[in-house]
Parts: C-alpha cells; structure tokens; sequence
C-alpha cells in the first residue's frame, strides 16, 4: 500500500518529467514519421539502380504508396495515443475509473481485478475503429486483405476469451502476490510471470495457434527432403515441418520458427512456398537457423528476464510511493491496496520512458539479421538467399528506400540495400 500522504514535490516533478517526456517522444515520433513520408516520396519515381534490373517500377511505386499510407496513419495512432494516455493519467481517467469501482465494489481483489479488466476493455473499444480502418481500408486498398468481417470478428472474439482465460487468473495470482508476499512480493512475481512465459513457448505452437490457423504437414516430399537435409547439416532439430493457412487472412508471406525446446516447430506460410523455389525457400530457413546457430533466440530470451527483472524490481518500489501516483494523475486509496493502480499506472509510463533507447535495440536486431545472413550464405547460396529476400520485399510491399535517420530509429531488420550488399560481397 502506497503511502497516504503524497511527497509534493516529487509528485510534482513526475508530472513535469512524465508530460515533457510525453511531448518531446511526439514530436521526435512524427518528426521521424515525417522524415520517412518525404524521403520515400521523393524517390517514388524512379527503381534504385541496383534493383532496377530485378524489382519493375510498378511494384516500387506500390511500395512507395503503401510505406506513405501507413506512415500517414501511423500519425493518427499517434495523436490519439498521446490523448488517450494523457485521458488515463494527468486528466484523470484512470483515477475516475477506480473511484466508480471502489463506491460500486468497495475495496478488494474483486475491485482490482474489475478495475484491471474494464481498463483493458475500455481500452480495446478505443483501439477499434483503427484496427478496423488498418484492416479493412489500408490492408484491402493495396491487396493484402483476404479477411472477411466475421472472420476478423471471430478472431477477436478468440482472442478475448483467450485473454480473459488465461489474463484473469495471472492478474489475480499477481495482485494476491502484491497483497501477501511482503516487500519482496517483486521477485515471487517475476520468477512466476518469466516461468509462464516459458511454459507459453511449449504450449503456443500446439494448442493456442491451431485456435486461428490451420496447420498442416508439408507434403511436398522434395521440398521436405531438402528442408530436412539442410536442418541435420545445420545441427538443428523439430518437431515438425508445418504449412500455415497464412491467405486465409493476409497476402503477406513468411515463415518462421515456433516452440521452444523439443516442441520447435517450423511454419512456412502458404503463400510462402507459393511464390518461392525450392533453392530460394531453403535459403529463407537457413537464415533462420542463423538466429538459432549463434544463439540470438536465448540471447533474447535472457535479455527478457534481465529487463523484467528490473521491471518488477522498479515497481516494486514504486508502488509503495504515493507521489508515483499522485504525479501521473491518481489519488492513492487509503485503507485499501493500490496494486492494480500501481500496475496499470507502470504499464501507461513507462513505454514514455524507455522509448529514447529503443534505438539501441532495434540495432541489436539488425546486427542479428545480418549474421544470420551471413550464415545463410555459408550453408546455401548468397544469390538464392537474395532472390529469395527481393521477391518477399516486392511481395510484402516493402519500400526499398527508406529514410535513413528512421531505420536507425525503428527498423528491426536492415533495409534491403544494406542486406544485399553484404550477401553479395
């Protein structure tokens, strides 16, 4: 429980420090936005000569279209963020909504949990009418919608009770974990919320991804031949090799690893193997076996449980900080726990934060593409990976000029430019 009386000057400063921070990640959001409209505006016109031999100006022009119309949107997503998270904190929403559960419930685990599940509602209803444009106008103007309304009504429907399921029962263990298991409640939790996330990775590729796609074995013989040898040179071994129904819902392509341990799974999109030869697709996996040969999925994982570590550690100690509330728009209660405020007000916080060094991560990630491309290239063929990877750009739309300042900033994967290059040194 938060102390009752609130340290006015700290509160005061985290207010300060939460709605400047709050600001200057807008401005430096639609700044970067903007950047990447113009850049990939002004070089809409013409293919770059290094891909004007393989991609036709129609496909870079679509591109082009689809990187700007997604931008624009993304500035929309951005505006109404901002409001809505300010609504929850500083303009007191967040504050109103607990105070109508504690007169309705009174205070309790039944008032936490309610109060936890109706900002999660609340919340999705606002993210709805986006959701449904992204899908249903950007998606379907530029042909990769294959959804029709009531399969995207079922997912969500799925998806919510999947939530409610699975979500109610951790929030509850959480919250009771706050209330009973003193001021080191933090570290129970994390090693409770890192072991389930573990069990996920088991339990996800079996029984939760069959609930939205079908998945069935592949039955090209030549192609699991090659698939298989190429995984026993490469050392790797799964559980099975998996097509998706991926065009049920989108034209994009992919394929991909899932599972953890003895349950890893490989999943090709079927509008993957529909678009890529043989030489190509095992070129595809074997950039993913990269990720697995210099170890970046552990490399990940571990890095997880570094950061939420001090996740829970950090709100851990806040929670017991009435000014943590105070300062982002809440009235602590008094005589009753505050833990459900103290997580939802940490979730609300802290991407304003940590949003400034996201740039150091998403280089981590392209630093490891890279070198899973360049094990690809040592285990199939540098020209095979690079058709492979040009045909996936063109086919998901991707621009292949990019602004550079907002790679630095956003990219998970190095522009195809920079990716070629490499492979093909």
């Amino acid at each position: 429980m938060a102390d009752s009386i609130p340290s006015f000057p700290y509160s005061l400063l985290l207010t300060f420090a939460f709605a400047l921070t709050l600001l200057a990640g807008l401005m430096l959001k639609f700044w970067l936005s903007s950047r990447q409209i113009r850049h990939v505006a002004q070089h809409r016109t013409q293919v770059p000569p290094a891909f004007a031999h393989t991609i036709t100006l129609a496909a870079h022009q679509k591109a082009a279209d689809y990187t700007i119309a997604k931008a624009r949107f993304g500035l929309l997503e951005l505006a109404v963020g901002a409001a809505v998270l300010l609504a929850w904190t500083l303009l007191g929403g967040l504050s109103a909504l607990n105070q109508s559960l504690l007169g309705w419930l009174g205070g309790g685990m039944g008032q936490q949990i309610a109060l936890l599940a109706a900002f999660v509602l609340i919340s999705g209803l606002i993210d709805l009418p986006l959701t449904l444009y992204q899908t249903f106008v950007i998606e379907e103007r530029f042909g990769f919608n294959k959804m029709t309304l009531k399969l995207w009504l079922l997912d969500l429907l799925k998806s919510s009770l999947i939530g409610a399921v699975v979500g109610l029962p951790i929030a509850a263990l959480i919250l009771w974990m706050m209330g009973a298991a003193g001021s080191g409640w933090w570290l129970w939790a994390w090693g409770f919320w890192m072991s389930f996330n573990l069990l996920l990775l088991l339990i996800y590729p079996t029984f939760i991804a069959p609930l939205f796609n079908k998945f069935a074995p592949l039955e090209d013989e030549t192609l699991k031949a090659r698939v298989t040898a190429l995984m026993q040179r490469c050392g790797f071994a799964a559980k099975g090799l998996f097509v998706m129904d991926g065009s049920k819902r989108s034209a994009h392509a992919n394929a991909y690893f899932t599972g953890f341990g003895a349950a890893k799974r490989v999943v090709f999109y079927d509008t993957l193997l529909a678009k890529l030869s043989a030489d190509e697709v095992d070129a595809v996996l074997a950039h993913e076996l990269g990720h697995f040969k210099h170890k970046h999925v552990i490399k990940r994982i571990i890095s997880m449980f570094a950061l939420s570590l001090l996740g829970f550690a950090l709100l851990g100690w806040l929670a017991t900080q009435a000014w943590f509330y105070a300062g982002l728009g809440v009235q602590p209660n008094l005589g009753v726990p505050n833990d459900a405020l103290a997580l939802l007000l940490f979730m609300l916080a802290m991407p304003v934060f940590s949003f400034f060094i996201a740039p150091l991560f998403a280089q981590l990630s392209r630093k490891h593409e890279f070198e899973a491309d360049a094990y690809a290239v040592t285990q199939t063929s540098g020209p095979d990976l690079a058709s492979a990877l040009l045909k996936l750009y063109e086919d998901n739309a991707s621009t292949l000029t990019p602004d550079p300042v907002y790679v630095k900033f956003y990219y998970s994967h190095p522009p195809a430019s920079e990716r070629l290059a490499r492979m093909m040194t």
